[in-house]
């Protein structure tokens, strides 16, 4: 890293400052750049390097989400029909994403893909009769979708051990099992693709980046802009930033600048952190045995994004397995945050959503204590549902992302718990943050072009309009109701991306 960029002293005045060195920030200036190179961006960062939070490659799972595996996203109808309105939306944001990743590659801005994305079959893996039949009425409403037209389902076991021969060692050949698999399936490295866009927009941009750099606070002036109080971390130096646009993208810190801001549209929102722990195997033997990400149903009273997977993982050129997510908990809003991150949020507008919030969800708080208790044995315990002969040896804890997942009002409750993405936007359009977690990366495109629909809305439809659809072609289309331009676009980012299925 250039001594220069520790050395250099943000301006006093900017046009747009974004908060965060993760993906969504990255994304988000890298678009408005492409709109609008004369425009004047920051970047501030709290850390030494761009994603080192929930961006970086072992803080999440690296699934590029598209709905292919992930059950929770098509709930069963109380009349036994399947809903898979949410999947075709998450697997339309998913292309977007890799539209634009297409797009930064023929640019040359960004290179070498298989750095960041590689083909990795998806698969959805059931365990008896009950389930087995909610898997094939689901494949069965799926496969007439052109977005999952190509997913393949069996109760086989000769069939299933071709597909994941290490779930399949050792198993009772009475057992039912039921599967479906999807070739279109990515593992992705979010922390990678991250550094790469911030390589190109310190290098090739005109966007300025200040890491070690802490926004502490942001306050509205009359005039309708924002002012921020920023600390160099290094030099323990503080000024004053203005800007006429503001994005929020500090993952859990999201949450109190939020607040710090005072909109209206703030208010009630809560936060609740809950951080996570992954098995990990580099057992080449182990490895050759699994090339795919298995998804299976959460256990009851768990929260969607504790679903247990099996996932084959590729980062900086290695292979390797992981196996969770086993929820924890602490009161830190950032892995490398502070214990009163949680304390500390809690105010007069959001009491009554955090306790409504806590009182509905009790069972989700006997979960994680139960979670945070157990010993590494009980965790290999529930690997061996997966892998029958897992050895404890050959699997290591490796710490997960810190997530804080948004409690929001209710009128009913107090409060509710969403597990989902969310763009919180002022009426004016000059701050912006997003808050919650999964499908979070993988749809981080579709989320900052929300933000400029919300935000620059005459721009978007008027002057911007031609470069969004350069860069994201499908913009404007459902790709559900269009199979033509689902295999248009999917094979235009495969021959960019360079995949493999």
């Amino acid at each position: 890293m250039p001594n220069s960029i520790l050395s250099r002293t943000p301006k006093p005045k900017y046009d747009v400052v974004l908060i965060g060195g993760g993906i969504m920030s990255a994304t988000l200036a890298t678009l408005l750049h492409e709109f609008d190179p004369g425009l004047e961006i920051t970047i501030f960062e709290r850390l030494g390097r761009f994603a080192k939070e929930s961006t970086a490659a072992w803080n999440n799972a690296g699934t590029g989400h598209s709905a292919f595996c992930e059950l929770n996203y098509t709930p069963e109808n109380e009349d036994g029909t399947i809903d898979i309105s949410k999947a075709e939306k998450i697997a339309e944001q998913f292309e977007i994403s890799k539209q634009f990743w297409s797009y930064l590659v023929d640019k040359k801005y960004i290179s070498t893909p298989s750095d960041f994305i590689n083909s990795c079959a998806h698969m959805s893996l059931v365990f008896g009769e009950k389930d087995a039949e909610y898997l094939k009425k689901r494949h069965e409403a799926m496969k007439d979708s052109p977005l999952f037209s190509a997913m393949k389902f069996s109760t086989d076991h000769n069939q299933l051990r071709e597909w994941i021969p290490l779930v399949m060692n050792k198993r009772n050949e009475s057992e039912v099992l039921a599967a479906t698999k999807m070739d279109l399936g990515t593992d992705v490295n979010f922390g990678s693709l991250t550094r790469k866009m911030g390589r190109h927009l310190l290098e090739d941009s005109n966007v300025e980046v200040f890491l070690y750099h802490e926004v502490k606070d942001i306050d509205p002036r009359e005039d309708g802009k924002w002012e921020m109080k920023v600390k160099d971390r290094i030099h323990s130096h503080k000024q004053e930033v203005v800007a006429d646009f503001v994005f929020i993208g500090a993952g859990g810190y999201a949450l109190p600048l939020l607040e710090s801001s005072e909109i209206k549209e703030s208010e009630g929102y809560g936060g609740f952190p809950v951080s996570g722990e992954w098995l990990v195997t580099h057992n080449p033997e182990l490895v050759e045995k699994h090339q795919a990400k298995v998804y299976t149903q959460a256990t009851v009273d768990a929260p969607p994004m504790s679903v247990p997977h099996l996932d084959l993982r590729i980062i900086d050129g290695e292979k390797a397995l992981l196996f969770g997510p086993f929820a924890g908990f602490s009161t830190k809003f950032l892995k490398e945050g502070n214990y009163l991150d949680l304390p500390a949020s809690v105010n007069t507008k959001n009491i009554k959503s955090l306790f409504g919030a806590w009182w509905h969800n009790i069972p989700l708080t006997k979960y994680l204590v139960q979670q945070v208790a157990m010993t590494k044995a009980q965790r290999i315990q529930h690997l061996r549902e997966f892998v029958k002969d897992a050895k404890e040896e050959d699997w290591e804890l490796k710490v997960a992302g810190q997530r804080v997942q948004i409690i929001k009002k209710d009128e009913k409750h107090g409060g509710k718990l969403e597990f989902g993405t969310e763009v919180v936007v002022n009426k004016q359009g000059t701050i912006a943050s997003l808050l919650g977690a999964s499908p979070g990366a993988s749809t981080a495109v579709f989320a900052m072009i929300n933000v400029l629909e919300k935000c620059f809305p005459e721009k978007l439809n008027g002057e911007w309009r031609e470069k969004l659809l350069e860069m994201v072609p499908s913009y404007g289309q459902k790709l559900a109701e269009n199979p033509e331009l689902t295999e248009k676009i999917r094979a235009y980012s495969k021959e960019k991306l360079e995949l493999k299925y």
